[in-house]
Protein backbone atom coordinates (compact mmCIF):
# COMPACT_ATOMS: atom_id res chain seq x y z
CA UNK A 1 0.00 0.00 0.00
CA UNK A 2 1.08 3.19 -0.65
CA UNK A 3 2.92 5.52 1.88
CA UNK A 4 0.02 8.79 2.45
CA UNK A 5 -1.91 10.59 4.54
CA UNK A 6 -5.19 8.00 4.69
CA UNK A 7 -5.26 7.76 8.87
CA UNK A 8 -2.89 7.36 11.59
CA UNK A 9 -4.32 3.73 11.59
CA UNK A 10 -2.39 2.93 8.89
CA UNK A 11 0.84 3.57 10.16
CA UNK A 12 2.29 0.48 11.40
CA UNK A 13 3.40 -0.11 15.11
CA UNK A 14 5.97 2.02 16.60
CA UNK A 15 9.04 0.39 16.90
CA UNK A 16 9.20 0.44 20.98
CA UNK A 17 5.99 -0.71 21.58
CA UNK A 18 6.44 -3.59 19.04
CA UNK A 19 9.79 -4.78 21.41
CA UNK A 20 7.16 -3.83 24.62
CA UNK A 21 5.13 -6.86 22.50
CA UNK A 22 8.45 -9.37 22.74
CA UNK A 23 9.47 -8.58 26.26
CA UNK A 24 6.13 -9.53 27.54
CA UNK A 25 6.25 -12.60 25.57
CA UNK A 26 8.10 -14.68 27.82
CA UNK A 27 7.13 -17.79 30.03
CA UNK A 28 3.74 -17.99 31.36
CA UNK A 29 1.18 -15.29 32.96
CA UNK A 30 -2.06 -15.49 34.59
CA UNK A 31 -4.96 -14.91 32.11
CA UNK A 32 -7.75 -12.21 31.76
CA UNK A 33 -6.08 -9.28 33.48
CA UNK A 34 -4.67 -10.76 36.21
CA UNK A 35 -1.08 -10.95 35.07
CA UNK A 36 1.61 -7.86 36.75
CA UNK A 37 2.00 -5.59 33.43
CA UNK A 38 -1.82 -5.05 33.55
CA UNK A 39 -1.84 -4.49 36.94
CA UNK A 40 1.09 -1.89 36.41
CA UNK A 41 -0.48 -0.64 33.63
CA UNK A 42 -3.48 0.16 35.87
CA UNK A 43 -1.03 2.13 38.24
CA UNK A 44 0.42 4.75 35.00
CA UNK A 45 -3.08 5.27 34.32
CA UNK A 46 -4.20 6.43 37.96
CA UNK A 47 -0.55 8.57 37.71
CA UNK A 48 -1.64 10.56 34.60
CA UNK A 49 -5.83 10.72 35.44
CA UNK A 50 -5.84 10.40 39.06
CA UNK A 51 -5.75 7.82 42.24
CA UNK A 52 -9.52 7.47 41.45
CA UNK A 53 -9.55 6.13 37.36
CA UNK A 54 -10.41 2.59 37.07
CA UNK A 55 -9.02 0.82 34.02
CA UNK A 56 -10.40 -2.00 31.93
CA UNK A 57 -8.04 -2.99 28.31
CA UNK A 58 -10.52 -3.65 25.34
CA UNK A 59 -9.34 -4.77 21.95
CA UNK A 60 -10.57 -1.45 19.78
CA UNK A 61 -12.60 2.20 19.63
CA UNK A 62 -15.81 1.08 18.89
CA UNK A 63 -15.75 -1.52 21.80
CA UNK A 64 -14.51 1.30 24.10
CA UNK A 65 -17.30 3.49 23.09
CA UNK A 66 -19.85 1.05 23.63
CA UNK A 67 -18.40 -0.47 26.98
CA UNK A 68 -18.48 3.27 28.06
CA UNK A 69 -22.02 4.22 26.98
CA UNK A 70 -23.13 0.60 28.51
CA UNK A 71 -21.69 1.50 31.64
CA UNK A 72 -23.42 4.69 31.84
CA UNK A 73 -26.84 4.70 30.04
CA UNK A 74 -29.80 2.55 30.59
CA UNK A 75 -32.01 1.45 27.55
CA UNK A 76 -34.44 3.75 28.16
CA UNK A 77 -31.83 6.87 28.26
CA UNK A 78 -30.32 8.48 25.55
CA UNK A 79 -26.55 10.13 24.86
CA UNK A 80 -26.37 13.44 23.10
CA UNK A 81 -23.40 13.53 20.39
CA UNK A 82 -22.54 15.24 17.45
CA UNK A 83 -23.87 14.67 14.15
CA UNK A 84 -20.54 14.12 13.13
CA UNK A 85 -19.30 11.71 15.89
CA UNK A 86 -17.62 8.75 15.23
CA UNK A 87 -20.53 6.37 17.48
CA UNK A 88 -23.15 8.62 15.26
CA UNK A 89 -21.65 7.86 11.74
CA UNK A 90 -18.77 5.04 11.69
CA UNK A 91 -19.88 2.17 14.18
CA UNK A 92 -22.87 0.63 12.26
CA UNK A 93 -25.00 1.52 14.79
CA UNK A 94 -22.95 -0.85 17.86
CA UNK A 95 -24.00 1.68 20.60
CA UNK A 96 -27.45 1.58 19.75
CA UNK A 97 -27.57 -2.09 19.28
CA UNK A 98 -25.34 -3.40 21.66
CA UNK A 99 -25.31 -0.39 24.85
CA UNK A 100 -29.33 -0.38 23.95
CA UNK A 101 -28.65 3.39 24.40
CA UNK A 102 -30.46 6.09 22.20
CA UNK A 103 -27.95 8.31 20.22
CA UNK A 104 -29.44 12.04 19.65
CA UNK A 105 -27.06 13.67 17.15
CA UNK A 106 -26.83 16.92 17.01
CA UNK A 107 -25.65 19.74 14.81
CA UNK A 108 -21.97 20.50 14.88
CA UNK A 109 -20.26 23.53 14.19
CA UNK A 110 -16.25 22.92 13.25
CA UNK A 111 -16.76 19.40 14.84
CA UNK A 112 -17.90 20.88 17.79
CA UNK A 113 -21.15 20.64 20.02
CA UNK A 114 -22.52 23.70 21.43
CA UNK A 115 -24.43 24.13 24.84
CA UNK A 116 -27.15 26.12 23.53
CA UNK A 117 -28.13 23.06 21.31
CA UNK A 118 -27.90 20.67 23.93
CA UNK A 119 -29.94 22.66 26.18
CA UNK A 120 -32.96 22.47 23.48
CA UNK A 121 -32.53 18.78 22.90
CA UNK A 122 -32.51 18.24 26.67
CA UNK A 123 -36.65 18.75 27.15
CA UNK A 124 -38.99 15.90 28.52
CA UNK A 125 -37.72 15.13 31.56
CA UNK A 126 -39.92 12.38 33.59
CA UNK A 127 -41.85 12.14 30.74
CA UNK A 128 -42.31 8.15 30.07
CA UNK A 129 -42.89 8.66 26.59
CA UNK A 130 -39.59 10.02 25.96
CA UNK A 131 -36.17 8.49 25.50
CA UNK A 132 -34.70 10.18 28.71
CA UNK A 133 -30.95 12.11 28.19
CA UNK A 134 -28.61 10.76 30.28
CA UNK A 135 -24.84 10.96 28.84
CA UNK A 136 -22.87 13.84 26.68
CA UNK A 137 -20.34 12.33 24.38
CA UNK A 138 -18.05 14.36 23.67
CA UNK A 139 -15.28 13.85 21.04
CA UNK A 140 -11.39 15.29 21.63
CA UNK A 141 -10.01 15.92 18.75
CA UNK A 142 -13.35 16.68 16.88
CA UNK A 143 -13.92 14.54 13.89
CA UNK A 144 -12.77 17.56 11.84
CA UNK A 145 -9.40 17.55 13.97
CA UNK A 146 -10.20 20.89 16.11
CA UNK A 147 -10.20 20.56 20.13
CA UNK A 148 -12.74 21.75 22.14
CA UNK A 149 -10.57 24.41 24.20
CA UNK A 150 -11.01 24.38 27.78
CA UNK A 151 -13.57 27.16 28.35
CA UNK A 152 -15.69 25.30 25.78
CA UNK A 153 -15.01 22.06 27.91
CA UNK A 154 -15.68 23.51 31.52
CA UNK A 155 -19.28 25.55 30.33
CA UNK A 156 -20.68 21.99 28.73
CA UNK A 157 -19.36 19.95 31.69
CA UNK A 158 -20.54 22.44 34.22
CA UNK A 159 -24.11 22.58 32.48
CA UNK A 160 -23.79 18.56 32.34
CA UNK A 161 -23.36 18.19 36.01
CA UNK A 162 -26.29 21.04 36.80
CA UNK A 163 -28.80 18.43 34.91
CA UNK A 164 -26.96 15.36 36.34
CA UNK A 165 -25.91 14.68 33.03
CA UNK A 166 -22.95 12.32 32.70
CA UNK A 167 -20.14 13.38 30.36
CA UNK A 168 -18.12 10.90 28.18
CA UNK A 169 -14.78 11.55 26.25
CA UNK A 170 -14.25 9.76 23.55
CA UNK A 171 -10.48 10.07 22.87
CA UNK A 172 -9.15 7.66 20.36
CA UNK A 173 -6.43 10.67 19.38
CA UNK A 174 -6.60 12.64 23.14
CA UNK A 175 -3.06 12.16 23.57
CA UNK A 176 -2.58 14.99 20.27
CA UNK A 177 -5.50 17.35 22.36
CA UNK A 178 -3.30 17.33 25.26
CA UNK A 179 -0.63 18.41 23.09
CA UNK A 180 -2.30 21.22 21.18
CA UNK A 181 -3.82 22.74 23.66
CA UNK A 182 -0.72 22.09 26.09
CA UNK A 183 -2.56 20.21 29.16
CA UNK A 184 -2.16 17.35 30.82
CA UNK A 185 -5.02 14.26 30.61
CA UNK A 186 -5.99 14.82 34.22
CA UNK A 187 -6.34 18.46 33.52
CA UNK A 188 -8.69 17.63 30.26
CA UNK A 189 -10.70 15.21 32.06
CA UNK A 190 -10.40 14.65 35.71
CA UNK A 191 -9.65 18.07 36.70
CA UNK A 192 -13.18 19.21 34.91
CA UNK A 193 -15.42 16.18 36.34
CA UNK A 194 -15.22 14.25 32.94
CA UNK A 195 -16.85 10.65 33.88
CA UNK A 196 -15.76 8.25 31.39
CA UNK A 197 -12.87 7.63 28.64
CA UNK A 198 -12.25 6.16 25.90
CA UNK A 199 -8.48 6.37 25.24
CA UNK A 200 -7.23 5.74 21.71
CA UNK A 201 -4.06 3.13 21.37
CA UNK A 202 -4.23 2.14 18.10
CA UNK A 203 -3.92 5.28 16.36
CA UNK A 204 -1.11 6.09 18.49
CA UNK A 205 1.51 3.60 17.48
CA UNK A 206 0.13 0.55 19.06
CA UNK A 207 -0.30 -2.64 17.49
CA UNK A 208 -4.19 -2.98 19.03
CA UNK A 209 -5.93 -2.51 22.22
CA UNK A 210 -7.43 0.15 23.97
CA UNK A 211 -8.65 1.64 27.20
CA UNK A 212 -11.87 2.73 28.83
CA UNK A 213 -10.99 4.63 31.72
CA UNK A 214 -13.48 5.19 34.64
CA UNK A 215 -13.09 8.45 36.43
CA UNK A 216 -15.98 8.20 38.18
CA UNK A 217 -16.50 4.65 40.32
CA UNK A 218 -19.69 4.44 40.40
CA UNK A 219 -20.06 3.86 36.45
CA UNK A 220 -16.95 0.91 36.99
CA UNK A 221 -18.94 -1.11 39.39
CA UNK A 222 -20.32 -3.55 37.01
CA UNK A 223 -18.48 -3.10 33.53
CA UNK A 224 -16.80 -5.63 34.05
CA UNK A 225 -19.44 -8.03 33.18
CA UNK A 226 -20.50 -6.45 30.61
CA UNK A 227 -16.92 -6.29 28.92
CA UNK A 228 -17.01 -10.30 29.03
CA UNK A 229 -20.51 -10.55 27.49
CA UNK A 230 -19.34 -8.16 24.76
CA UNK A 231 -16.50 -10.52 23.94
CA UNK A 232 -14.14 -7.88 24.91
CA UNK A 233 -12.20 -9.41 27.69
CA UNK A 234 -8.89 -10.45 26.51
CA UNK A 235 -7.37 -13.53 27.55
CA UNK A 236 -3.78 -12.39 26.78
CA UNK A 237 -4.41 -8.93 28.19
CA UNK A 238 -0.60 -8.75 29.00
CA UNK A 239 -0.47 -7.85 25.70
CA UNK A 240 -2.51 -4.80 25.30
CA UNK A 241 -1.17 -3.68 28.80
CA UNK A 242 2.62 -3.73 27.75
CA UNK A 243 1.76 -1.71 25.14
CA UNK A 244 0.63 1.43 27.24
CA UNK A 245 2.97 0.80 29.66
CA UNK A 246 5.45 1.37 27.18
CA UNK A 247 3.36 4.22 25.23
CA UNK A 248 3.71 6.14 29.07
CA UNK A 249 7.31 5.19 29.54
CA UNK A 250 9.70 7.86 29.05
CA UNK A 251 6.70 10.17 27.93
CA UNK A 252 7.16 7.69 24.55
CA UNK A 253 2.63 9.45 24.35
CA UNK A 254 4.37 13.04 23.69
CA UNK A 255 7.01 12.13 21.40
CA UNK A 256 4.17 10.43 19.39
CA UNK A 257 1.71 12.39 19.39
CA UNK A 258 4.17 16.15 19.07
CA UNK A 259 6.06 14.35 16.15
CA UNK A 260 2.31 13.76 14.21
CA UNK A 261 0.99 17.14 15.29
CA UNK A 262 3.91 19.06 14.22
CA UNK A 263 3.91 17.17 10.84
CA UNK A 264 0.39 18.25 10.53
CA UNK A 265 1.49 21.77 10.82
CA UNK A 266 3.88 21.29 8.32
CA UNK A 267 1.37 19.97 5.57
CA UNK A 268 -1.12 22.22 6.57
CA UNK A 269 1.42 25.23 5.84
CA UNK A 270 2.77 23.36 3.16
CA UNK A 271 -0.48 23.79 1.16
CA UNK A 272 -2.73 26.21 2.62
CA UNK A 273 -1.92 28.87 -0.10
CA UNK A 274 -1.80 26.89 -3.17
CA UNK A 275 -4.31 28.20 -5.75
CA UNK A 276 -7.30 25.26 -5.79
CA UNK A 277 -6.60 24.41 -2.14
CA UNK A 278 -9.12 25.62 0.28
CA UNK A 279 -8.36 24.82 3.85
CA UNK A 280 -11.54 24.25 5.94
CA UNK A 281 -10.75 23.50 9.39
CA UNK A 282 -8.36 24.94 11.96
CA UNK A 283 -5.25 22.64 11.97
CA UNK A 284 -5.80 21.54 16.17
CA UNK A 285 -4.41 18.20 16.12
CA UNK A 286 -3.17 15.99 13.56
CA UNK A 287 -5.71 16.40 10.83
CA UNK A 288 -5.85 18.89 7.70
CA UNK A 289 -9.06 19.28 5.86
CA UNK A 290 -8.92 20.78 2.38
CA UNK A 291 -10.90 20.63 -0.53
CA UNK A 292 -9.43 20.38 -3.68
CA UNK A 293 -10.91 19.65 -7.54
CA UNK A 294 -12.10 16.50 -8.35
CA UNK A 295 -10.00 16.36 -10.90
CA UNK A 296 -7.25 16.13 -8.70
CA UNK A 297 -8.19 13.35 -6.77
CA UNK A 298 -7.01 10.73 -8.45
CA UNK A 299 -3.49 11.48 -9.84
CA UNK A 300 -2.85 12.85 -6.43
CA UNK A 301 -3.54 9.04 -5.17
CA UNK A 302 -1.43 7.52 -7.32
CA UNK A 303 1.27 8.50 -5.01
CA UNK A 304 -0.10 9.88 -1.74
CA UNK A 305 -3.44 7.29 -0.42
CA UNK A 306 -5.78 9.77 1.64
CA UNK A 307 -9.84 9.72 1.93
CA UNK A 308 -12.33 12.07 0.24
CA UNK A 309 -14.13 12.90 3.61
CA UNK A 310 -17.01 14.32 1.51
CA UNK A 311 -17.98 13.46 -2.28
CA UNK A 312 -20.04 16.29 -2.54
CA UNK A 313 -17.83 19.01 -2.37
CA UNK A 314 -14.74 17.17 -2.27
CA UNK A 315 -13.45 18.29 0.80
CA UNK A 316 -10.49 15.30 1.55
CA UNK A 317 -8.96 14.51 4.78
CA UNK A 318 -5.16 14.38 5.36
CA UNK A 319 -4.05 12.18 8.60
CA UNK A 320 -0.34 12.57 9.64
CA UNK A 321 0.74 10.48 12.66
CA UNK A 322 4.03 9.22 14.47
CA UNK A 323 5.73 7.24 11.44
CA UNK A 324 4.96 10.40 8.88
CA UNK A 325 8.02 11.77 7.25
CA UNK A 326 8.56 15.15 5.86
CA UNK A 327 9.86 13.96 2.41
CA UNK A 328 6.38 12.52 2.46
CA UNK A 329 5.06 15.91 3.22
CA UNK A 330 7.38 17.52 1.06
CA UNK A 331 6.41 14.98 -2.20
CA UNK A 332 2.63 15.46 -1.52
CA UNK A 333 2.60 19.53 -1.59
CA UNK A 334 4.30 18.94 -4.99
CA UNK A 335 2.10 17.06 -6.58
CA UNK A 336 -0.20 19.54 -5.45
CA UNK A 337 1.58 22.32 -6.72
CA UNK A 338 1.94 20.43 -10.23
CA UNK A 339 -1.77 20.23 -10.60
CA UNK A 340 -2.38 23.94 -9.06
CA UNK A 341 -0.16 25.48 -11.90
Amino acid sequence: MKRGFGSDNHSGVHPRILEAIAKANVQHAPSYGTDEWTEKAENVFSEHFGPKAEVLFVFNGTAANVLALKSSAKSFQSCYCTDLAHINVDECGAPEYLAGVKLIPLPSVNGKMRLEDLKKAHIRRGDQHFSQGQVISLTQPTELGTTYSMEELKEIITWAKSENLYVHIDGARLSNAAISLNKTFKELTTDLGVDIVSFGGTKNGLMMGEAVIFLNPALYKDTKYYRKQLGQLPSKTRFIAAQFLEYFNQDLWKEIATHACNMAEKLHESVRALPGVEVTQSRQSNAVFAKIPQAWVKPLRENYFFYVWDEHTFECRWMTSWDTDISDIDGFAKSLKELSR
